[in-house]
């Protein structure tokens, strides 16, 4: 199979519905060994179908549900404060275990960059939105506003001890070519509620330095910076107003 940018997982909790300022907001509730955490839980409009048929399901079962989840994290800018974990609903299991036959509660199958990140400082996966012909026109249909959030990468904080290969590290004093390389990783983890990581479970294939194609946001809008090598321009040494030179006198014969 063809490397993509992939993140989903199974999570099994307590799924709470609540309204707030008049809105209907779900959340999923995991027990873990010191507490219980409560997880904000959306979804698009491509799966709220599901979202319907999970409140159907909560009415027949109750509300201890196997959910299939995309994992959503959010970085603030100050890197001193923590990230925010979300979920986006894909699905839920009744029992069939249709899609993530492979997957126990809690372990997601994750392929994306290996890197760090200016906002993290534990190192990342980040998984971008795969390049499709779909999904390149719905792009090109979008305003500059919309076409950066749609292409917006996850980067998921991942603990990985003994990683084959390094996690990828930009360093601003070194020109482009000077980089390392930045590998993309197949593996399954396991989200750790308590500290609000996933942890490395086994590899699903090579780490490889190609890059599968992915949907890149390019602001058009934004100046471009002038280039350190470049030479500045000379300035006067004072900003004093030149006086005007005198015309030359002229003599009589």
């Amino acid at each position: 199979m063809d490397n993509i940018f992939q993140g989903i997982g199974v999570l099994r909790g307590e799924v709470i519905e609540e309204m707030e300022e008049e809105k209907e907001k779900f959340y999923i509730s995991i027990k873990t060994r010191t507490s219980t955490k409560k997880y904000p839980l959306f979804f698009t409009s491509r799966y709220r179908k599901s979202m319907y048929a999970l409140k159907e399901e909560i009415k027949k079962t109750g509300n201890s549900q196997r959910l299939i989840v995309y994992p959503r994290i959010l970085h603030l800018p100050q890197r001193d404060k923590p990230h925010q974990v979300r979920f986006q609903l894909v699905g839920f299991d009744s029992g069939s275990n249709e899609g993530v036959a492979e997957l126990a509660d809690f372990e997601f199958k994750l392929a994306g960059k290996w890197q760090f990140i200016a906002v993290c400082r534990t190192p990342v996966i980040s998984i971008h939105r795969n390049l499709t012909e779909a999904d390149l026109e719905y792009y090109k249909s979008l305003d500059p506003a919309k076409r950066k959030r749609f292409a917006s990468a996850s980067h998921l904080p991942l603990l990985w001890k003994d990683a084959p290969v390094a996690p990828f590290r930009f360093n601003p004093k070194l020109e482009k070519d000077k980089q390392g390389e930045t590998f993309f990783v197949r593996i399954k983890a396991k989200f750790l509620p308590d500290r609000d990581v996933f942890g490395f479970d086994s590899l699903m294939g090579v780490p490889t330095p190609e890059l599968p194609r992915f949907i890149k946001f390019k602001d058009k809008t934004a100046k471009q910076k002038p280039s350190p090598n470049k030479p500045k321009p000379k300035t006067k040494q004072n900003n004093k107003p030149l006086k005007p030179k005198k015309k030359p006198e002229t003599v009589e014969a």
